[in-house]
């Protein structure tokens, strides 16, 4: 049997999705199983030990060479694409995006039954012959597991496996120890996000950070893909900060999140990766909804003001209160309540 994943981003729809992929090995333990994704997320299923084969879409890139005249070689690459997607004779194919990009590679690929949700959200749902209900009062990685359920799977705990590599283990000991941190005794700060209505003030993480390092004694380190965003947070801060901000990829950052107590992080793909390998989450929260997309699994905490307008889901927005009132001192007391209870477990 041949199975088709399509669930091309982003870093967090990626990893909700994992548990999915981990269900569907179970229910099918001999198939061949491709998943397509698109470059930013790949390497979070590149030599994936339940994946026989990976396609990575370069769609943005593809994009980019067109605009910018490269017409044949966007082309060559998208027919070579196209080829390797029609390769292999798919008994079924599965659009978790539910987009129109992921509905054409479900059109594409040629597939004897394609399956999908019921919606028409960009036209997907034209070119689905099955299609099963989307639920969006449940979190992400329940809607999706909503597949491998139809399909008679057993309902089972969610399954997080990530891609292991010793090589990218030993490269990140040697980061930690060149940054003066121990496994174990430090935490870590993600505070970017893609939309700037999920964004926390700069000054109030270089507080935050402050109050971690002066009165807790555990050194912090900063994580994100924007390095120069986050100078400005270590700028600001009187006890100083390591910026590994920009110098990681997707796997080594699993590596960081795995070896630190903590991650506080703005709603961001780091939140889930941080989730999927088992540390311990604050998450804060604004127009986004933490029953769809929050820290997935036990022990984390969200904190969020509870604003009659929020979730809205905006990308924009003239006052950002739902952030803006969230306080230093509010994620220090959590922060505190966290490591007593990790040193009482211990």
């Amino acid at each position: 049997m041949n199975i088709l994943i399509v669930k091309l981003s982003a870093i967090g729809d990626v990893i909700h999705t994992l548990p999915s992929l981990a269900a569907l090995r179970r229910l099918y333990p001999q198939a061949h199983i491709t998943w397509v994704v698109e470059e930013a997320a790949a390497d979070l299923i590149l030599n994936h030990p339940q994946l026989d084969e990976v396609l990575v879409s370069r769609r943005k890139a593809w994009i980019r060479d067109i605009k910018s005249g490269q017409f044949r070689k966007a082309w060559r690459e998208i027919v070579q694409f196209i080829k390797d997607l029609r390769k292999r004779p798919y008994d079924l194919v599965i659009d978790f995006h539910g987009l129109l990009k992921s509905s054409i590679i479900v059109f594409l690929s040629g597939g004897k039954r394609k399956l999908g949700y019921d919606s028409l959200q960009e036209l997907s749902g034209l070119f689905l012959a099955e299609k099963i209900p989307e639920d969006m009062n449940k979190h992400a990685v329940d809607r999706y597991l909503d597949f491998p359920l139809y399909l008679g799977a057993k309902k089972e705990r969610a399954e997080f496996i990530l891609p292991h590599s010793v090589d990218v283990e030993n490269k990140v000991k040697l980061l930690l120890k060149s940054c003066g941190l121990e496994e174990n005794n430090y935490i870590a700060i993600n505070p970017i996000a893609y939309w700037e209505t999920k964004l926390w003030d700069n000054e109030k993480f270089a507080i935050l950070a402050d109050l971690i390092q002066g009165k807790l004694k555990k050194k912090v380190v900063f994580t994100g893909s924007e390095r120069k965003s986050i100078e400005e947070i270590t700028s600001k801060m009187k006890s100083g900060g390591i910026n590994l901000g920009g110098r990681t990829s997707l796997m080594e950052l699993a590596y960081i999140f795995k070896q630190a107590i903590m991650l506080i992080t703005t709603d961001s793909g780091p939140m889930h990766l941080a989730c999927a390998v088992g540390t311990p989450v604050i998450a804060l929260f604004g127009p986004t909804d933490p029953k769809r997309t929050g820290p997935y699994g036990e022990g984390h905490v969200v904190i969020r003001d509870n604003l009659s307008c929020s979730p809205c889901f905006l990308k924009k927005c003239k006052t950002t209160n739902c952030m803006k009132n969230i306080t230093p001192k509010q994620v220090y007391a959590v922060v505190v309540s966290k490591i007593k209870e990790k040193q009482s477990n211990a």
